[in-house]
């Protein structure tokens, strides 16, 4: 059909106006189309990075909202394959106006810096954050949105806990996926509260030898504390990461029928505009046939036009996608996957093969019965 590109191409953009306005609904569709794969993409397809493979997540069994006694650290430092253990408690509370959220988290300054070694501090920085009992290290987009700089202070109200803490910013931190959180000092937490509601912990994140043990050694914590009043769920970071998008249901169920309606809808418009198109052209294809063109090289003419318009509106998805993907990246986001959402050439590729085949697909059936009407009806027709 190479042979015949250049009639289709022609062919493809003779009704102008009908031709952009096809490339433009399709375009957008194809726009939404894009940017669901590429979320779908980031959540379930996305690999770990090598830091994350070594680190496991163990919370309590039943939700992240029961916490579980702070001796279980020790216990979990024990298993076969842990190199060390940190507890991480949410601390929720207020900055300022309620308005103004993000991550707020105690956690162990030392063992913090060695098991999150991505969240990148000076020398300087990390020994004040170690040193200081009410330091604190924030995300650089924290530090831009309210205007914090080194030596700050952060005042910060209890929900959770009904205390009223107040921090020093000691470093700020750059980190891809995660610009927007706050990391303090867990014993500045307890030593703020009665002596009987200390000694809790929401998270404990270990460090593993090798991640290839990691589905053993999940096992084996789990085991440890299966007769305790507290049991525990311990799993990898990608799949704790997870956890918190099936809290919105089943993402994936969602994901996909969003994408099938679209798609449908897509093969409707497209499907209307060609029947149009071959109707206004039925004695085209008896003059055609008459010129010696057989039903298949006829057929790949009506199907290769509707691709070519597809195509060019797939190019037309790809890149309002790729603007969209730019505008939720700098969009303030509860999941760490928005902040790298980008089309990624895997979907890039599914996106345009998608476009191809819908319009294949949607005018298929009148490329069909053109094809085969006998010249002389093909001829007498007059619609």
């Amino acid at each position: 059909m190479l042979r015949f590109f250049s009639l289709i191409s022609k062919n493809a953009m003779r009704n102008r106006r009908r031709s952009i306005l096809t490339i433009c609904s399709v375009g957008a569709s194809l726009c939404l189309l894009g940017v669901l794969m590429a979320i779908y993409h980031a959540f379930f397809f996305t690999p770990p990075t090598p830091e994350q493979e070594r680190r496991l997540w163990t919370r309590n069994r039943i939700s992240l909202a029961n916490i579980m006694p702070i001796a279980y650290r020790d216990k979990i430092r024990r298993v076969p394959g842990v190199q060390d253990t940190m507890v991480m408690q949410w601390f929720g509370g207020v900055y300022k106006e309620p308005k103004n959220m993000f991550s707020r988290f105690g956690v162990e300054p030392e063992r913090y810096l060695r098991i999150m070694p991505e969240y990148k501090l000076t020398p300087e920085e990390q020994k004040a954050f170690v040193s200081e009992r009410t330091a604190c290290i924030i995300g650089k987009d924290i530090a831009a949105k309210y205007n914090l700089k080194h030596g700050d202070h952060m005042i910060l109200d209890g929900d959770i806990f009904p205390v009223r803490l107040d921090f020093v910013v000691r470093g700020i931190y750059d980190f891809p996926t995660d610009n927007e959180s706050m990391f303090f000092h867990l014993q500045y937490l307890f030593e703020s509260m009665p002596p009987r509601a200390r000694d809790i912990a929401g998270m404990f994140v270990s460090l593993i030898d090798d991640p290839a043990n990691s589905s053993r050694i999940s096992k084996d914590i789990d085991e440890t504390f299966r007769n305790s009043s507290d049991q525990t769920r311990t799993e990898t970071e990608k799949a704790f990461q997870l956890s918190f998008v099936s809290m919105l249901g089943n993402v994936k169920v969602f994901l996909m029928s969003v994408c099938a309606a679209v798609t449908f809808t897509i093969i409707l418009v497209s499907a209307n505009t060609m029947a149009m198109s071959v109707r206004e052209r039925i004695r085209e294809v008896g003059v055609l046939k008459t010129l010696g063109f057989t039903q298949g090289e006829i057929l790949g003419i009506v199907l290769g036009e509707a691709a070519v318009l597809s195509f060019i509106g797939g190019l037309l998805g790809y890149g309002l996608a790729m603007g969209l993907a730019n505008i939720i990246r700098q969009a303030p986001g509860f999941f760490a996957e928005f902040k790298t959402l980008t089309i990624v050439p895997p979907v890039a590729v599914l996106l345009l093969v998608t476009a191809v085949l819908i319009g294949i697909v949607s005018s298929f059936v009148p490329a069909w019965h053109a094809s085969r009407t006998n010249i002389i009806d093909s001829l007498r027709y007059s619609g």
